[in-house]
């Protein structure tokens, strides 16, 4: 069961970075330098996205091997990117703020973007 939750985090981290990456992110770059490709958003993205694979690839092998989990290292590499994750949410939360996206987008452009 735990290795399930952890399984389901992981994929669903990813779900939700790809549809910002591929649909929402491009939308905002139009006018929002914050979510353009080389900017912050889509860099923490490649952090969090290599901290994913290796907790899947980790998951992966304590499914095959369940005897060889090791919950150390599941905390280091759940460790390696928190600070990148946190950091990252924090972020998206003062980009995607009310306050903010005012200074870029009406309310009928905003409800024109597919989410």
């Amino acid at each position: 069961m735990y290795l399930r939750s952890a399984s389901q985090f992981s994929k669903g981290l990813t779900v939700h970075h790809t549809i910002e990456e591929r649909h929402i992110f491009p939308i905002l770059a139009k006018r929002m330098e914050a979510f353009q490709d080389n900017e912050v958003h889509l860099k923490s993205h490649e952090a969090i996205h290599h901290g994913i694979e290796e907790l899947t690839k980790l998951i992966r092998k304590w499914i095959d091997e369940p005897s060889t989990y090791n919950p150390e290292e599941m905390r280091a590499c759940l460790d390696s990117w928190r600070a990148v994750l946190f950091s990252h949410l924090d972020q998206e939360v003062r980009d995607l703020s009310g306050e903010n996206m005012r200074k870029y987008w009406t309310l009928e452009e905003l409800e024109r973007i597919p989410m």
